[in-house]
């Protein structure tokens, strides 16, 4: 719990201009692929305060921001009302402990999420749990990257990134087709840049 309750703490002043950036550029690429229907059913997970799921609001029916971070969720809530964003809703949700909601999506987004998961196969299992049958996956994610990218003392990481062509074979793996892995954007940090690639996955 160490690790949502750091997110907790740091929910209030996580909306940087990098990080509003960041989210613009991944819901860039994710529209670019035309997927995007007035008729979609999405979710967000790991959506933080839901800087990638509120880009992408006006192009779907409804956007459900799901993380398991209060903080963050308050403040995403706070944005909703704000902005009267009538098909947005935010719901607490932990992918690898709680049950999938009863009505599955057609299309789960993610930004930086998955390094935050201990179990990868189990995270994307859970993930395809979640779709409806040729629902599709768009999730966004370091590449790997030598452990750089984190501070030290940051809780909460399992992984340093992705290995592109390792992840889309696990995909695989769990049962997703339509597999590709392709370049969302990428972050700057002191200098130094750091690839985020956007995998996309469809359930058979």
């Amino acid at each position: 719990m160490a690790a949502m309750n750091t997110f907790d703490e740091r929910a209030a002043a996580w909306d940087t201009p990098q990080r509003r950036e960041r989210a613009r550029a991944v819901a860039e690429a994710i529209r670019a692929s035309g997927v995007l229907v007035p008729t979609l059913r999405a979710i967000d997970l790991g959506a933080g305060t839901g800087l990638l799921g509120i880009e992408l609001a006006g192009e779907v029916r409804e956007i459900v921001l799901a993380d398991p971070s209060d903080g963050m969720l308050k403040v995403a809530r706070q944005k909703i009302a704000s902005r009267g964003l009538l098909n947005v809703a935010a719901i607490r949700f932990d992918l690898l402990v709680d049950p999938p909601p009863e009505d599955p999506f057609d299309l789960v987004v993610s930004l930086l999420m998955l390094h935050h998961l201990p179990d990868t196969a189990a995270a994307l299992s859970a993930i395809y749990r979640l779709l409806v049958p040729g629902g599709r996956l768009a999730l966004a994610d370091l590449d790997a990257e030598d452990g750089s990218f984190h501070d030290p003392d940051a809780e909460g990481i399992y992984y340093h990134g992705f290995e592109g062509t390792a992840l889309a074979d696990l995909a695989r793996t769990v049962g997703f087709t339509e597999v590709t892995v392709g370049e969302a954007t990428e972050i700057d940090r002191e200098g130094r840049r750091y690839p985020v690639f956007l995998l996309w996955a469809r359930r058979a």
